[in-house]
């Protein structure tokens, strides 16, 4: 290290690199919550441009110095534990708007630009990116895409791999690679962009991305179901076959309902977002469904509405204290009901079966009882925050598929020299 950081230096200048010890303690943590006990980075990079950051990763890659790539660092505790990590390479300088071609409803940013400021820029031409990622004040498009994380609107506008166009990322060796586009087209070839989304780093550091946008809706408005499991399910049943077109539909705990004083027994939480007369129609025709059902329903609109998603966000996603374990889960969509039946305070998407599970205080076994539980309705479970001394004693990412020879091939061809996010994938990839 002590030949590799003036080399860094001479690339990013003396205000783009701090030793561990000048990094203020905060992020000193945040950057221990991805990394194996007993060793720290030695320096933290922020390059000002794709050339410098090109230029850092060819530096680590000549010393085989392994790196961790952060944007703004609101998700750089998901995942596995990192090993042997040296240097840790922000892009939160890469945050330039490229282009906004409003008529093709497409944007391509730097991997640096915050969620929340290309929403503003967006805004002002009546469009917005159709992903409601966690901490959407702090997260960077890059870290989004690293870590395919959306919620909600998944219903109605897809995941992350739905909505990205293009993709540009530097290579293990400080090589630049670019796929898809601008435009909305098919090509043949191998699909670079649904391979880094998701990857969390450990086959390239994104640099810019290209999203489909859409216009911003007229009106927007939510009904909340709230009752029995056999209701619920009924209900959720009914909107599944119906012509009803939610952006989000969400089922919800027991315990969350009670949090949010939204109701009592489990919750379904529909949002419509069009027109005002197609919203209007739409949140009549389901507060039907749950009257015919005897549910309790509720109407939200305007601010009301506004302060029920808030409070949903800050209850699912992200933990906040050390003692607290937030996973990622998945089932086959009919099951979504039994399983959330199951949880203390959880959200599942009753269209993908994809959500989230959050505990203030459980075992280990708590959590492996759950992940065979949704393991035996067709689903997963994925740690992503947790006490390390819990992710040292299990596998955080209960991957039981037949793809690990897949996935360690794609490693080893896209960085056979591991230094990319080294043991924060699937396996210790």
């Amino acid at each position: 290290m002590n030949e590799i950081i003036p080399q860094f230096e001479s690339i990013v200048g003396s205000t783009g690199i701090y030793a561990w010890e000048d990094i203020d303690v905060p992020q000193q943590k945040q950057a221990l919550q991805a990394i194996a006990p007993g060793t720290h980075p030695q320096c933290i990079v922020y390059p000002n441009t794709q050339a410098e950051l090109a230029e850092v990763i060819a530096c680590a890659y000549h010393h085989k110095a392994c790196i961790l790539p952060r944007g703004n660092g609101s998700k750089l505790s998901w995942g596995g534990l990192g090993e042997d990590i040296l240097v840790v390479v922000s892009t939160k300088r890469l945050n330039q708007l490229i282009q906004h071609a409003v008529g093709d409803l497409t944007v391509t940013v730097e991997a640096g630009t915050k969620f929340a400021a290309l929403q503003d820029t967006l805004a002002q031409e009546r469009q917005f990116l159709a992903l409601d990622p966690t901490a959407p004040e702090s997260a960077t498009l890059g870290g989004i895409v690293a870590t395919s994380d959306t919620g909600s609107w998944r219903q109605r506008y897809g995941g992350v791999r739905d909505q990205l166009l293009g993709i540009s990322f530097v290579r293990a060796d400080g090589k630049i690679a670019k796929a898809g586009g601008r435009v909305v087209k098919n090509v043949a070839g191998y699909d670079l962009m649904k391979l880094l989304t998701g990857s969390y780093g450990t086959l390239g550091v994104i640099t810019q991305v290209t999203f489909r946008v859409y216009p911003l809706p007229e009106t927007s408005a939510t009904v909340v179901l709230t009752g029995t499991k056999e209701a619920i399910t009924q209900a959720t049943t009914t909107l599944r076959t119906s012509a009803l077109t939610p952006t989000a539909a969400d089922l919800i705990s027991n315990q969350l309902v009670e949090r949010l004083s939204i109701g009592q027994g489990l919750g379904l939480v529909t949002r419509f977002q069009s027109i005002k007369k197609s919203v209007v129609e739409q949140s009549t025709q389901i507060l039907a469904i749950g009257e015919h059902l005897s549910l309790q329903g509720t109407f939200y609109s305007d601010g009301n509405e506004a302060n029920l998603w808030q409070k949903l966000r800050s209850q699912i996603g992200t933990a906040t204290t050390e003692s607290e374990i937030t996973c990622k889960i998945g089932v086959i969509p009919s099951q979504a009901v039994a399983i959330v039946a199951q949880m203390e305070v959880g959200l599942i998407h009753a269209g993908s079966g994809l959500g989230w599970l959050w505990w203030e205080n459980a075992q280990m076994r708590d959590v492996l009882e759950m992940r065979s539980l949704c393991q035996s309705h067709g689903g997963f479970l994925t740690v992503l925050e947790a006490p390390i001394t819990l992710k040292q004693q299990m596998d955080t990412w209960g991957y039981t598929g037949n793809a690990l020879n897949v996935m360690r091939h794609v490693k080893q061809q896209f960085d056979h020299k591991n230094i990319l996010s080294p043991g924060r994938f699937v396996d210790g990839i």
